[in-house]
């Protein structure tokens, strides 16, 4: 049984998980992500390959209120905002907080992420479309700007800081991604254009290299701050001057990169546990196992394996009262880089108000591979099926300890009258566990705590032994030596060691009293007339029995003594009389 101490710092310790797991799941408990596209904004959002890209353009262009490339002085402030530094903005590349007021570009200018003189036009602050269009433009320090010039992104590899590569430019970590997405939204929305992705020195209305770009994309998923901008930028709300109503659809449906970018191939397969299906899907089912009431159970990892080597992105979307730390944002998880990659972990466990109402608890977790892609093969991509992992949780009542099966009774003493020793004698008691008016409820287990008295002979038959809710232990006793005795058993109470949380509950207290020694009728005594058989019948007995002349106590219809009527035939009437004696005449000697 724990100590005080260390049940308080179990329970410290649970309580931390769950908060861990709440923190990290703030999506899983039906709370609406603030940067989500609107509902219905994606609905005709369908098929693979152009027919995807198509369905993209249609919907960030419905609706598009075009921005100039003078607005962008003033709502770099709104979009681009420093969350730790109010009225500061962050600057792509060296990701500088500074100030947001626009000096003329002394402090911060426009950065144009796909370079002005590689797409149509000339740029003046009246210029709309991707000149002008704020998903396409980031603020920028003036010197880095320069120093980036017209350059193409790359390489795939390239790690750490921003900077030039040779004739390439490497946007850092933290923005790899982010510039890969803008340069796909150019590339789709502005696609009537001639602007085109292309891998190695792009040429007029190109810029790359792509398959950096897709790279990236899987390396550096959209994180809060681009999540963000792109709602920013749409949002009417968040941005009542400068909001355009439309949307990066790479940012919402990062998805779709493959299909439209690479190719209707994907590779990829998504499982959970054992070997997959011949559709992709996978099952597993994580058993909490029981606790108590107010007990929480502590999250379990859940193992995200893939097959194949293309990147995907993927969906983790658990059930209500189901929490996860791989939370839902923006309709995707995380992703899986191109190339060889280790399985992913998240943690999955039931909400922490789960554990504070009885009952059987079932929940699920579904994964979804994201890709467009459909010509992969059964399985892979588009095409791969989803995969469940089933939760499932006994929260238990605590059980009441008894003595009665059907109220409360922790104290009990028993009279086993006159009996003969043996092993294994019947007692009329039992312990039952009381089963809670909320249910199911947890058994318990009983042992021996501590005895007092004649224990040596009644020795109560009782091991540790578990009960469960509604059942009863019938008790037994093995009785020895000859006399009038009596043994107090404390019998300690534990919740079933199972169930998470169990503890010790209040202790039963049972008094067995006997005559033991009456091995025929009329041995009441022994030689010198002190109750208890001592295996004949004799002067000893005829003593005892003067002491107790008289009716039987409590009007009980026989009593020790009482072994015949008044005539002397066997057979107690209920007092200990002259007829007593005349029987005790005719039974003296040894026992039979």
């Amino acid at each position: 049984m724990k100590s005080i101490e260390n049940r308080v710092a179990s329970r410290v310790s649970q309580l931390l998980a769950a908060a861990s797991l709440v923190a990290a799941s703030t999506t899983s408990l039906g709370q609406v992500d603030p940067y989500a596209a609107p509902p219905g904004y994606y609905s005709g959002v369908a098929g693979s390959g152009a027919a995807l890209k198509s369905s993209l353009l249609s919907a960030i262009s419905s609706g598009h209120n075009q921005q100039n490339y003078g607005a962008f002085r003033f709502s770099a402030p709104i979009h681009d905002a420093d969350p730790a530094t109010p009225g500061n903005i962050i600057l792509v590349y060296n990701l500088a907080s500074v100030s947001g007021a626009w000096d003329s570009g002394s402090t911060w200018n426009r950065e144009h992420v796909w370079p002005q003189s590689l797409q149509p036009g000339s740029v003046s602050n009246s210029s709309t479309g991707n000149l002008g269009d704020p998903h396409a433009l980031r603020p920028a320090n003036p010197s880095v700007n320069t120093a980036r010039g017209n350059k193409p992104f790359g390489f795939a590899s390239t790690t750490g800081s921003f900077g030039s590569q040779g004739s390439f430019y490497f946007p850092g970590d933290t923005d790899k991604g982010d510039i890969a997405r803008s340069l796909f939204y150019s590339a789709t929305r502005y696609s009537s254009t001639g602007l085109t992705l292309v891998d190695g020195a792009p040429g007029s209305n190109q810029m790359g290299g792509l398959a950096d770009l897709v790279a990236w994309h899987y390396l550096d998923i959209p994180d809060e701050f681009e999540r963000r901008r792109n709602h920013a930028i749409y949002s009417d709300v968040l941005n009542p001057t400068y909001h355009t109503d439309n949307r990066n659809a790479y940012i919402d449906l990062p998805g779709a990169v493959w299909s439209v970018f690479v190719d209707q191939f994907n590779d990829t397969q998504l499982f959970v546990g054992g070997a997959p299906a011949a559709d992709g899907s996978s099952t597993m089912t994580i058993d909490f196992g029981a606790s108590l009431v107010g007990t929480i159970h502590p999250p379990q990892s859940v193992v995200i394996h893939r097959d194949g080597l293309d990147g995907t992105y993927y969906a983790v979307v658990p059930d209500a009262g189901v929490l996860t730390t791989a939370p839902l944002t923006n309709n995707f998880t995380g992703a899986f880089p191109i190339g060889p990659a280790p399985a992913q972990t998240f943690d999955v466990g039931f909400s922490p108000i789960e554990f504070f109402s009885p009952g059987n608890k079932a929940g699920q977790v579904t994964i979804d591979n994201l890709d467009y892609s459909l010509f992969g093969g059964a399985g892979r991509g588009g095409n791969d099926a989803d995969d469940t992992i089933e939760l499932l949780l006994d929260v238990l009542s605590p059980g009441t300890a008894s003595f009665d099966d059907m109220t409360t009774v922790s104290t009990e003493s028993i009279d086993l009258g006159t009996i003969a020793p043996g092993a294994g004698v019947g007692l009329p008691a039992a312990l039952n566990v009381l089963e809670a008016a909320l249910g199911p409820t947890a058994g318990q287990v009983f042992e021996i705590m501590s005895s007092s008295g004649d224990t040596a002979e009644i020795v109560l038959g009782l091991t540790s032994t578990l009960v469960q809710a509604g059942d009863t232990l019938p008790l037994t006793a093995t009785l020895s030596g000859s006399g009038s005795f009596s043994a107090t058993y404390t019998i300690g109470v534990q919740d079933d060691p199972g169930v998470l949380g169990a503890t010790t509950r209040p202790p039963l207290t049972l008094t067995i009293e006997a005559m033991i020694g009456a091995l025929c009728v009329g041995d009441i005594a022994d030689d010198f007339g002190n109750l208890g058989g001592d295996g004949m019948v004799s002067f000893g007995d005829f003593l005892a029995l003067l002491g107790l002349i008289g009716p039987c106590p409590g009007g009980l219809p026989s009593c020790t003594g009482d072994i015949a009527d008044d005539f002397g035939n066997l057979g107690g009437d209920g007092q200990v009389s002259f007829g007593d004696f005349l029987a005790l005449l005719g039974l003296i000697g040894p026992c039979p």
